[in-house]
């Protein structure tokens, strides 16, 4: 009982997608139309971008990386805006979970050291806003990005167009949340530079351009799967289980109910009335519900309008902290940091997101 409610408490969105999905089956019972549910080019790209960066972060690039930048921190403020903007810029690449998985233990341990706990609250509440806009950017930044530019067959050119603005914004206002963090001079040393695996590195960093092309759609996915597969197999094979296959079996759950919710005739239409006109709105509070993976995948069945939806689950990422599972991430790992103040920090956590939305939806609907 004990693992199994540690199970129910680990991966809350897996099992409403599940029964999410055994509900619908009793509507539209399985057959062979389930196979044309799936995304397999998405899971495929997923699968092969977590274990390449689980790779990347093995190789100590990271944490080398994170190293050097901050060591050169003056003052209070350089450091913060040093570690949200690790947040903001690695969030592009390899997602917006990994950068927050990455840098916020980082930033709690390099602001002990300089004795600045002080602002530990301030800096995880913006490396999470940052590391789920600076996402934004690109296909590969998130989940719900790759499934959209898979499923609405855009362009990377298209892409940027669609998602560059509002992020160019978001990088003004997360560095004007940085100006709050006091100019006082610290040190702090943070030891000899963490040791990079150059093999190790070189290697995956070949492998994430065999995924970058599969994203520019240079080469095709099962190319990329088989080359991916076979480099760990050959060089690393423990990676090939580092993925996180709740979030893959997460997505299929949710592929088999929004295919089934389309076969539903009256509840289709009843969808696409309710989006038409508000892909936007619907997008940005479905996301705060069910957070903006599940949303993305739900609604992308029911509207055409790729941008709309697109910068609605990107933007509804923002708000409660299920918005986005990211944020969920960095919330634990703060709580689990000595004289952790949980209630203060939902606080700021609140505040700050409810003003990025509101600001960022403002610019949504004038762009």
């Amino acid at each position: 009982m004990s693992a199994i409610r540690t199970f129910v408490k680990r991966e809350p969105v897996l099992l409403i997608a599940a029964l999410a999905a055994l509900v619908s089956c009793f509507f539209v019972p399985p057959d062979r139309a389930y196979i044309a549910y799936i995304d397999f080019r998405t899971l495929a790209l997923l699968y092969c971008l977590m274990t390449v960066v689980a790779g990347l972060r093995q190789a100590g690039l990271f944490a080398r990386l994170a190293h050097v930048l901050c060591r050169r921190a003056g003052s209070a403020r350089t450091m913060g805006v040093l570690l949200v903007l690790l947040c903001f810029f690695s969030a592009m690449v390899i997602t917006n979970d990994v950068a927050l998985l990455t840098f916020v233990p980082f930033a709690v341990v390099v602001l002990g050291m300089a004795d600045r706990k002080r602002d530990l609250i301030h800096v995880v509440v913006l490396q999470t806003a940052a590391a789920n806009l600076g996402s934004m950017l690109t296909p590969v930044g998130n989940p719900q990005n790759l499934f959209l530019y898979s499923r609405y067959d855009l362009s990377l050119g298209a892409f940027l167009k669609i998602t560059f603005p509002v992020w160019a914004l978001s990088l003004a206002l997360i560095l004007a949340g940085c100006l709050l963090l006091s100019g006082e001079r610290i040190h702090v040393f943070l030891g000899e530079e963490p040791e990079l695996h150059r093999r190790e590195l070189w290697l995956h960093l070949a492998l994430f351009a065999v995924c970058l092309l599969v994203v520019l759609r240079l080469i095709a996915w099962p190319v990329m799967l088989a080359v991916v597969a076979a480099a760990l197999l050959l060089f690393d094979r423990k990676l090939l289980a580092r993925a996180d296959f709740m979030l893959l079996l997460t997505f299929v759950a949710f592929f088999i109910f929004a295919g089934n919710l389309a076969r539903i005739g009256a509840v289709a239409t009843l969808l696409r009335r309710l989006l038409d006109g508000r892909e936007y709105l619907t997008a940005l509070l479905a996301s705060q519900v069910v957070s903006n993976v599940p949303a993305a995948v739900l609604l992308a069945g029911f509207t055409d309008k790729a941008r709309a939806l697109l910068l609605g689950v990107n933007v509804g990422g923002l708000g409660t902290p299920i918005a986005s599972l990211a944020s969920l991430i960095s919330m634990k790992l703060y709580a689990h940091s000595d004289h952790a103040r949980t209630g203060r920090y939902l606080l700021e956590f609140t505040a700050v997101n409810v003003i990025l939305l509101l600001i960022l939806s403002l610019a949504v609907m004038l762009l």
